[in-house]
């Protein structure tokens, strides 16, 4: 875009919208203008010097908005997505973009009839760590992918006040809000073909706890004899935040808790950093090493302001969108978060998932995605 100053408009200023909104008000030729949240507008309105608009549509309608980013639940994606579209606006979206893969499929439809950016917010693809170890995939030095593996577990307690990320009809519960690890694991081996989920509620019936599965067990299965497993929930006593990636000649981990990047050949072991630096990946251990809830299923107060970890990624993202609004050309690894098409291939796992949960039986990805056809 050819223009001095891009202005955004921010749906949804929570703990996570309130802290996109600050970054981007930071960023040079960038600024905050409107922000919109019927709970938590006023005050960062008046932080960041802009206007809370009383509705989606007052903030998506005004002319000096270039770009919408929402950070609303999960479950109330799609209305901004559509009525930024409708006017023309270019989106970034918090994961997961939506709770079902017939609404990305009309997210997707709308902001690509329009010409427009729709960006996923999947964040982990902006820790160094993760950009480190898909170079070494890409550079061979694990030879061919065979299995992945990925934990993000902990234990809850019973909460005082229960936050909508624990009721399945607004988050999806773990395996949609948790989305980032299936969504990395087929970034490296492409979409699953078959997949099944076990699992449930074991731990945590009552009011204080929410209505979401506490343990989910999942196994993926792709082309070629290629598999993948992952665990997610707050049912564990022994926590775990991690994923291993097992190749033909090496191996990789990269640890989300115990924090670092691991690559082990026959030659021997090196390791690398998750974050930007020693400083933050040593506040992120700290962090969950210091939490009685673990960090791995830890939530965001609205008042929170996010930890330094935390912000580093969430910046690199917020420079990545703010450069493609001004005119950056994405790199071929980034197109598909760009037009939201890798995040529908993880809501269409996640789908497939669901339904095997539901029906106790593995179930092809393609009976998800056969039921309408994906706009190309």
């Amino acid at each position: 875009m050819e223009m001095d100053t891009i202005n955004y408009g921010v749906v949804g200023t929570g703990y996570f919208g309130a802290g996109l909104a600050r970054l981007l008000n930071k960023l040079e030729g960038a600024r905050v203008v409107a922000v919109y949240d019927p709970a938590h507008a006023e005050p960062v309105a008046r932080e960041l010097n802009c206007t809370a608009e009383p509705s989606i549509e007052a903030l998506c309608s005004r002319p000096d908005v270039h770009a919408v980013v929402v950070a609303s639940p999960n479950g109330y994606h799609k209305e901004p997505v559509l009525i930024a579209a409708e006017h023309g606006k270019h989106v970034f979206c918090e994961k997961p973009i939506a709770l079902s893969y017939e609404d990305c499929n009309e997210m997707i439809r709308q902001t690509k009839e329009k010409g427009l950016i729709f960006m996923a917010g999947h964040v982990m693809n902006f820790m160094n760590g993760v950009r480190t170890a898909k170079r070494l995939i890409n550079e061979g030095r694990i030879g061919e992918l065979l299995f992945c593996h990925a934990q993000r577990n902990g234990w809850e307690e019973a909460q005082e006040e229960v936050s909508w990320k624990k009721q399945r009809t607004i988050s999806g519960g773990h395996l949609y809000h948790h989305i980032h690890e299936l969504d990395f694991i087929q970034f490296l081996m492409g979409p699953a073909e078959r997949v099944s989920m076990s699992g449930g509620n074991v731990a945590h019936q009552g009011e204080q706890y929410g209505d979401e599965d506490d343990m989910l067990l999942i196994t993926l299965e792709f082309p070629n004899n290629r598999f993948a497993t992952l665990q997610y929930g707050s049912a564990f006593r022994w926590a775990d935040h991690f994923v291993k990636i097992q190749g033909t000649k090496g191996a990789i981990l990269i640890d989300l808790q115990d924090v670092k990047v691991v690559l082990k050949t026959p030659e021997g072991e090196e390791r690398f950093l998750l974050h930007r630096s020693q400083e933050e990946d040593d506040d992120r251990t700290r962090i969950y090493k210091g939490l009685e809830m673990d960090g791995a299923i830890m939530y965001g107060k609205p008042s929170a302001t996010p930890p330094l970890w935390l912000h580093g990624i969430m910046s690199e993202e917020m420079a990545y969108f703010h450069s493609i609004m001004q005119g950056a050309e994405a790199e071929e690894e980034f197109r598909p978060l760009l037009d939201g098409t890798a995040a529908r291939a993880a809501i269409a796992t996640a789908d497939a998932l669901t339904l095997s949960l539901r029906q106790n039986r593995k179930v092809s990805v393609c009976e998800i995605t056969s039921r309408q056809a994906a706009y190309v």
